[in-house]
């Protein structure tokens, strides 16, 4: 028999396989990506215990539903019951694909009050279209029986009923295991991060129908929002180069002559008003701040650079 495990990389994930593993069932992993968040954690565990992992991009589905989650947003931008129903569905047609039996996943029943209790839990079962075969080895039973538990596949008194945010039981089964390096809990999604947010929302403003490069462009520099533009200022060389990196045709770039400083750069409508600003924010961060007249490069990608002035006092 094989079970699709959904895998992070986390500790409940980690152990989430290895309690069917001790069944003597075969696990494969599946693990998603986006701007949002990664797999690289997931990546270095699954090699680590061994686990055959499959890493599926799904950006377009899940930019979607962050722009109108059915189920409403968290905290922040996170539309974490839309998003935990994406990925159940996407794994369970893995599951169909590789021939596998039922799905596992690391929830904790209680571990996020707001996405993991068992309301949201059954709508992400329902909404996945693989009701029953969903299965978490963590919170069993304290949960109704899975089609897999009720057929004998799985040994239901093997499994565990750890509910709320305490760590201490997983802690205690990683030293049982000898799991050691896992990720921390914290971290994992940056529709969770109250800043990140709030520059997603002044992009999906714009209506510009942001792609990847969008989004990405999203985690550098100092950004500040007009009504019609972006305008990000970078914040050290590094910023620099991803600016340089991620910039667009159609994109401004804007840089003071003879004083070292930033890299602006102003996405969407090139208004006087914009320019005026990007330009003037250029010197702002820049070493030229306290000079009374400031010339400012302004050009797009691969175009000839025009000067500008900027008068600070």
């Amino acid at each position: 028999m094989k079970v699709v495990a959904l895998f992070s990389g986390g500790l409940d994930s980690i152990l989430a396989v290895r309690l069917i593993q001790e069944q003597g069932i075969k696990v494969v992993g599946i693990t998603f990506t986006t701007p949002f968040f990664g797999s690289k954690d997931a990546e270095v565990m699954a090699k680590k215990i061994s686990l055959p992992l499959t890493v599926q991009d799904i950006t377009d589905e899940h930019l979607k539903i962050v722009k109108n989650p059915k189920h409403g947003h968290g905290k922040n931008m996170n539309p974490c019951i839309d998003c935990h129903v994406l990925m159940a569905k996407k794994a369970g047609d893995f599951m169909r694909k590789k021939g596998a039996s039922f799905i596992i996943s690391g929830e904790v029943l209680g571990e996020r009050p707001m996405s993991q209790n068992k309301a949201a839990l059954r709508v992400v079962d329902k909404e996945s279209g693989y009701d029953g075969y969903v299965l978490r080895p963590l919170s069993a039973r304290l949960l109704s029986p899975t089609i897999p538990e009720e057929k004998g596949w799985v040994d239901r008194e093997k499994l565990l009923s750890i509910s709320g945010r305490s760590r201490k039981v997983q802690l205690e089964l990683a030293k049982k295991y000898n799991l050691q390096n896992f990720p921390t809990p914290a971290g994992g999604c940056l529709l969770t991060d109250g800043s990140f947010s709030n520059r997603l929302r002044d992009l999906l403003e714009l209506n510009l129908k942001p792609d990847v490069n969008d989004l990405e462009l999203l985690k550098y520099g100092r950004h500040f929002p007009t009504k019609e533009a972006l305008i990000i200022v970078s914040r050290n060389q590094d910023e620099n180069n991803k600016l340089i990196e991620l910039a667009k045709d159609d994109d401004l770039f804007f840089q003071v002559r003879d004083y070292p400083g930033p890299k602006t750069i102003l996405r969407g409508k090139a208004s006087e008003k914009a320019v005026e600003m990007a330009a003037h924010l250029t010197v702002k961060y820049g070493k030229a701040k306290n000079v009374a007249r400031v010339e400012v490069w302004c050009w797009h990608p691969g175009k000839e650079r025009k000067l500008m002035i900027v008068n600070i006092l």
